[in-house]
């Protein structure tokens, strides 16, 4: 990699899940990115500096354009790398619609468990920042009895791709593998990285164990470590290559040049305010300027996000 402000500059943390999402596409996508380390818990006053106040991990940056939220990610990912593709097997378009349920009724019961299993291990301090995050208690020792029906509800889940590979299919589509296996694998990774009591439950559906296996041999392409200061060096130096593009079918007249502020519609609700460059049935883009990375465009998808027009 040379030309570094077109490269992608991938914002994550190791034991991020959603950022495993990313990282086993670029896998499969053969490609190069680098890794700039944000840390676990705020403050992350580069990430913020950067996306506006959005401090949901992972950020994928490319020069002065920054896509948040992985659904984006990996749509950008697409459209820029469309080979190999991500849709595989017949799979146009409801890989999206699985990622809503493994980002969500999944992912619930991985943190249960996860959480309810480690009890008091985990950190006050992390605590503290995710009840901020989720905006209600994150309390371990509710959590902690619900283990017993979370694990009903995993295994349920699980037992569902066991059956779609009962087959011998190596992967969940068929012979390559695509965006309906970066969305059910990460909560696996999560569960066996963290919690001992899932991963023994995992460890029942044979073919789900020999899937996982298939999926961890793909790797991650090829990572190269970067600093925060030098991706928002980078950012600073950058033009969006976003052109405004207005969508004469938006259900409430947006246009560009509109004030509008974005925010997550399930968890940290951190509003992020711009001027609107373009818009989509799937996707919104704004612009703001900060003065450590002074013009940046910032993507959103718009399933999972509200827009808000500024009076």
């Amino acid at each position: 990699m040379t030309d570094k402000s077109t490269a992608i500059i991938f914002h994550h943390y190791d034991i991020s899940p959603f950022s495993e999402k990313v990282r086993v596409a670029f896998g499969i996508k053969g490609l190069d990115w680098y890794a700039v380390e944000q840390p676990v818990i705020m403050p992350k006053p580069e990430l913020t500096a950067l996306t506006g106040g959005y401090r949901k991990i992972p950020v994928m940056q490319i020069g002065a354009d920054v896509y948040c939220d992985t659904q984006l990610i990996l749509a950008e990912l697409e459209q820029r790398f469309p080979t190999p593709s991500l849709f595989v097997g017949g799979d146009h378009a409801l890989g999206w619609g699985l990622g809503m349920w493994t980002d969500r009724t999944l992912f619930q019961a991985a943190v249960a468990i996860i959480f309810g299993s480690a009890g008091d291990a985990v950190d006050v301090a992390f605590k503290q920042d995710r009840e901020k995050l989720m905006g209600r208690p994150f309390d371990t020792e509710q959590m902690k009895t619900a283990v017993p029906v979370m694990k009903e509800q995993l295994r349920a889940q699980l037992d569902w791709l066991e059956t779609q590979l009962t087959d011998k299919r190596p992967y969940l589509m068929g012979d390559q593998a695509g965006i309906a296996d970066v969305n059910a694998y990460y909560n696996l990774a999560f569960i066996r990285w963290i919690a001992p009591e899932g991963t023994q439950l995992i460890d029942k559906f044979n073919e789900v164990t020999r899937w996982e296996s298939r999926i961890k041999a793909i790797g991650h392409g090829q990572r190269t470590e970067m600093s925060r200061e030098e991706a928002l060096d980078i950012a600073k130096a950058a033009t969006s290559t976003e052109l405004p593009r207005q969508d004469h079918d938006e259900p409430n007249g947006l246009k560009p040049g509109d004030r509008v502020t974005i925010m997550a519609d399930d968890y940290g609700r951190d509003p992020i305010s711009g001027e609107l460059v373009s818009s989509s049935a799937q996707r919104i883009a704004i612009k703001r300027n900060d003065p450590r990375v002074a013009d940046v465009t910032i993507h959103f998808p718009r399933v999972g996000f509200w827009v808000i027009k500024q009076a």
